[in-house]
């Protein structure tokens, strides 16, 4: 059972397509996918009000991001036919790799600096946050910074990283959103190996 399990989370992974390269590589676009990780499901005027862009502007990007395949509409939350409501795609998203590569290296290139550029911006509020836990003067904890160096093998790291991604996506499917100690945690995974 646990090996079934296991390979569905590993299906649930995927490769971008074009169409979802050119989507994220906007700044707004990834924006409003936070704010839908978030929120769980938007309306366009939720979007234009909380990133502060015109309605056309959201409703736009969101058509975008639909047809691209990283949001899909969620008729359930709406409150009547004319009621417009998103939901981002679940599982997932790898940028390429040698069972898929980039079809537009300059795309995939502009997708990883954006990424690149979303974990500084990370890494910056983590670093703000960090003197006041570690003088003492906040026992709250919004942030943590660890490096650790460990010996693989390419597969076992391979094994490593999939096992991570399937405890982060069963720890999100148990989670209750009713529980108001609930908060949004960012999670920016980095490594590299000792030959780059």
């Amino acid at each position: 059972m646990a090996d079934d399990a296991e390979k569905t989370s590993r299906e649930d992974a995927a490769f971008m397509t074009s169409a979802m390269l050119k989507a994220y590589s906007h700044p707004l676009r990834r924006q409003i996918l936070r704010l839908m990780a978030r929120r769980g499901f938007l309306r366009a005027a939720d979007i234009a009000g909380e990133l502060d862009v015109p309605a056309n502007s959201a409703s736009f990007h969101l058509r975008v991001l639909a047809e691209a395949g990283l949001i899909e509409e969620a008729p359930e939350q709406a409150r009547d036919r004319r009621d417009r409501v998103w939901t981002g795609r679940k599982g997932a998203l790898t940028v390429g790799g040698p069972e898929s590569p980039v079809a537009d290296q300059a795309l995939g290139d502009a997708v990883v600096a954006a990424l690149a550029e979303d974990h500084v911006d990370l890494l910056r509020r983590v670093v703000a946050w960090t003197p006041e836990y570690v003088s003492g003067r906040t026992a709250e904890v919004h942030a943590s910074f660890v490096q650790r160096t460990i010996r693989l093998t390419e597969a076992e790291f391979d094994d490593v990283m999939h096992k991570i991604n399937d405890v982060l996506s069963a720890a999100d499917t148990a989670h209750d959103d009713t529980d108001p100690a609930g908060r949004h945690w960012q999670l920016d995974i980095v490594v590299a190996d000792d030959t780059i």
